[in-house]
């Protein structure tokens, strides 16, 4: 498939630089330095500051596993499961730039006992279906570090 023919699935979550490597879009707070994603433009989420006013920034693309699961299910529509039904596992990263933690889907082929709290991950892209345009939608995932 071509690069014309594939597209984020969720438009403005993630890019990629001059070298075609992905990176998360947050948010940070002018006023106390909260970092957020989703990105957002205003309403910073910490709750002690009264800042109303967030630039979009470019997220760290590396951290530590914080966390780990692995879905053993489909999930509900409108998540597009395939058929047969993969497990596959999600990771909770701590970016080590920004400190917040990203839940993401970890690349096909890596499960629960693949991982290890405390081990580095990097961010990746991954298809996640084809539209009925014929487009391959693609979302952030984490894969271990290389």
């Amino acid at each position: 498939m071509s690069a014309a023919s594939t597209q984020p699935a969720i438009d403005g979550w993630f890019a990629t630089d001059e070298s075609g490597a992905p990176y998360l879009i947050g948010s940070k707070c002018h006023r106390c330095g909260t970092y957020v994603f989703p990105p957002r433009t205003n309403n910073c989420p910490n709750p002690t500051c009264d800042g109303d006013e967030l630039a979009q920034v470019p997220l760290s693309r590396r951290g530590t596993l914080w966390s780990y699961t692995e879905n053993r299910y489909p999930p509900p529509a409108p998540y597009p499961a395939p058929d047969p039904f993969e497990p596959f596992a999600i990771a909770a990263v701590q970016l080590a730039d920004e400190g917040m933690i990203i839940l993401g889907k970890v690349v096909e082929g890596t499960l629960a006992e693949h991982l290890k709290v405390g081990m580095e991950m990097e961010l990746t892209t991954m298809p996640l279906y084809v539209d009925d345009d014929g487009v391959e939608r693609v979302v952030y995932a984490w894969r271990i570090a290389r």
